[in-house]
């Protein structure tokens, strides 16, 4: 699978537990470790987890997984990093207090709309 492809499944999986705010970050070029993030919001930590399940239960079914996790007991931000895309779930202010979108303004953003 593609990298980009990728990206846009993990965006899917995210949308279908009803994330906000979805976008996949251009980091080719300002990365070497990873070549996409995609990041989205939620409302509650449970939504926070529930996202972070569907996304993995996704890509299982595609014998894809992540290499390491973080932030799932708290469910305030989890990142699952599969590589060449790494994902950020984030609590709704929480996504706003990191701002990963300014801290990273020259990777290229794409809003996903399912």
């Amino acid at each position: 699978m593609k990298t980009f492809d990728l990206a846009l499944k993990i965006c899917k999986a995210a949308s279908d537990k009803k994330a906000s705010e979805i976008i996949t970050m251009d980091m080719r070029g300002l990365m070497f470790s990873t070549d996409y993030f995609v990041v989205c919001s939620a409302q509650t930590a449970t939504q926070v987890r529930a996202i972070a399940d569907n996304i993995e239960e996704e890509l299982d079914k595609a014998e894809i997984h992540y290499s390491h996790r973080e932030g799932y007991h708290e469910g305030e931000w989890i990142l699952l990093d599969y590589g060449d895309v790494v994902v950020h779930i984030f609590k709704e202010e929480n996504r706003q207090y990191y701002a990963l979108e300014q801290l990273w303004s020259e990777a290229k953003i794409k809003i996903y709309e399912d």
